[in-house]
C-alpha cells in the first residue's frame, strides 16, 4: 500500500506521518502509532474494547512468526475492508486506534 493511498483512506483523520518499519510502515499522529501496514495489509492499534468491536467486524489481529518458531499476535487489527472504502468509517475507526495508541 503506498503513502497516497494510506493517506487518502485517513484524509478525515487530519494530518499523519508515515514511516518504514520492519518492511512494513507506522502511520502516526503526532508521536502516536495508530496504525500499520504489513503484508500490503492495513491494521489499527486497538485495546481490549475495540479488539473485540473489531472481531465481529470480522478482522484479526496481525500476527507474525519469530525466527524461533513462535507466534506473536499484537495490537493491531486489520482495517475492515466497508472502512477502506468509507472515509467516514476510517476516520471514526482511526480515532478510536489513535485513542487506543494514546493509552
Amino acid at each position: 500500500m503506498d503513502p497516497e493511498a494510506i493517506r487518502d483512506i485517513f484524509r478525515k483523520l487530519g494530518l499523519i506521518h508515515i514511516r518504514r518499519m520492519f518492511g512494513g510502515q507506522g502511520i502516526y499522529q503526532g508521536e502516536a502509532m495508530f496504525a500499520l501496514v504489513a503484508g500490503g495489509e492495513l491494521y489499527l492499534k486497538a485495546d481490549d474494547q475495540m479488539a473485540e468491536m473489531l472481531r465481529k467486524l470480522g478482522s484479526r489481529p496481525f500476527a507474525f512468526e519469530r525466527r524461533d518458531g513462535r507466534v506473536m499476535v499484537t495490537s493491531y487489527w486489520l482495517m475492515p475492508e466497508s472502512a477502506l472504502d468509507d472515509p467516514d468509517e476510517a476516520a471514526e475507526l482511526a480515532a478510536l486506534a489513535l485513542g487506543a495508541a494514546m493509552r
